[in-house]
């Protein structure tokens, strides 16, 4: 199991099984603002918001490896989803595809 921004697309594209995650950017943003507040850091989540949202640009335009899903890969949206219901969900798909 690997994560990264490219993974799917550059690093490992014969993977068997692909998924790219993704949230709404303020679920996104949420999230983040959680954990760095966490840690004792008292960012706005408004910063938060817009250096998410400047990082996506940055990243989903860039010529090389450009952020963006494998043709093949299993979209999750994981707006609505803990972490124990993203893992569950992609754990089956993965037995799924893997066991057909």
């Amino acid at each position: 199991v690997c994560e990264g921004r490219d993974m799917g697309t550059v690093v490992f594209p014969q993977a068997p099984v692909k998924f790219f995650l993704t949230a709404t950017p303020e679920a996104r943003a949420r999230r983040r603002h959680d954990e760095l507040s966490a840690k004792g850091d008292t960012i706005s989540f408004d910063d938060v918001l817009a250096q998410q949202n400047e990082r996506d640009q940055r990243d989903s335009s860039r010529d090389v490896a450009p952020l963006k899903p494998a043709q093949d890969a299993v979209l999750v949206d994981s707006t609505a989803m803990t972490i124990e219901e993203v893992i569950l969900h992609m754990v089956a798909i993965a037995r799924s595809r893997l066991n057909s």
